[in-house]
């Protein structure tokens, strides 16, 4: 069985020949520099991040829920509810309002509330005269 030979390539970063690593088979885009190394993973998470925009989302919210406890019973001694720390402010009370319809759907409504906030500025800026 005969080997191929690898060829020089330039580097995918700072655009440098560089002769790949034989065992790469081909795969390796950047030269051996770790600051090329850091740029081309900074890049493909960047890339990845924008083929995937709703992973972070689902994760934000559902770890966000799963810190929150049960509400107690009925019959249980009440203890004073713990928020989790919030983007945006609500100006009400959060105790009074997560006391009334619970914590997790304060959770819910405020993350809600902040992805109309943040779609809804991009639009409001782009209107016709």
């Amino acid at each position: 069985m005969q080997r191929t030979r690898t060829r020089k390539r330039p580097c995918k970063i700072c655009r440098k020949w560089f002769m790949p690593d034989p065992r790469q088979s081909g795969r390796q885009k950047t030269c051996g520099d770790l600051a090329c190394q850091k740029e081309n993973h900074r890049r493909q998470c960047e890339q990845w991040n924008r083929k995937n925009p709703d992973y972070f989302k689902a994760n934000y919210l559902s770890e966000k829920l799963s810190r929150t406890e049960a509400p107690p019973a009925a019959s249980e001694k009440r203890t004073p509810v713990v928020l989790p720390s919030s983007r945006i402010n609500l100006f009400l009370p959060k105790d009074l309002v997560a006391d009334t319809i619970g914590v997790r759907h304060l959770i819910i409504l405020e993350y809600i509330i902040d992805q109309v906030m943040r779609h809804g500025k991009g639009r409001a800026s782009v209107r016709a005269p």
